[in-house]
C-alpha cells in the first residue's frame, strides 16, 4: 500500500475547515447553556434538574475538548509555518502520522458530540 504524501497546504486547509467547525460548536454551546439556564428557572423536580446538572457537565467537558483540539490545531499550524519558511512543502512522516492521527479524532469528536446534541434536544422537547 502507498502512503500518502500530505502537502503543508493541504493540511493547512483541512486546520481552517476543523477550527471553523470547532468555532461552531462553540457557540452551539454558549446556546444550550442559554436554555439550560431557562430551564433551572422552570422546574424544581430534582430528576429534572439533575438531567440539567449532567449536560452541563457534557457541556464544559466538551468545551474543554474543543479547547484541546483547538491548541493542538495551533501547534501543528506553527510546525507547518516553520517547513514554510525552510521552504519545505511535504511534511515530515511523523507531522503527517499526527496529522492523520487527528484527523480521526475529529471524526470520532463529531460522532459524540452528534450524539449529545441529538440527546440533548430530545431532552429539550420533553421539558421546554
Amino acid at each position: 500500500m502507498e502512503k500518502e504524501i500530505i502537502y503543508n497546504s493541504n493540511m493547512h486547509f483541512e486546520h481552517e475547515q476543523w477550527k471553523g467547525e470547532l468555532a461552531f460548536w462553540k457557540q452551539e454551546l454558549l446556546f444550550f447553556n442559554n436554555k439550560l439556564s431557562e430551564l433551572v428557572t422552570r422546574w424544581t423536580n430534582k430528576d429534572v434538574l439533575a438531567q440539567l446538572e449532567h449536560y452541563q457537565n457534557q457541556f464544559i467537558l466538551h468545551g474543554g475538548v474543543i479547547e484541546d483540539l483547538q491548541e493542538t490545531i495551533e501547534k501543528h499550524e506553527t510546525r507547518i509555518a516553520a517547513q514554510s519558511i525552510e521552504g519545505e512543502d511535504a511534511i515530515d512522516v511523523r507531522l503527517a502520522e499526527q496529522h492523520v492521527a487527528f484527523r480521526d479524532k475529529m471524526e470520532t469528536q463529531r460522532e459524540i458530540y452528534a450524539d449529545l446534541k441529538k440527546e440533548f434536544f430530545r431532552f429539550l422537547e420533553k421539558y421546554m
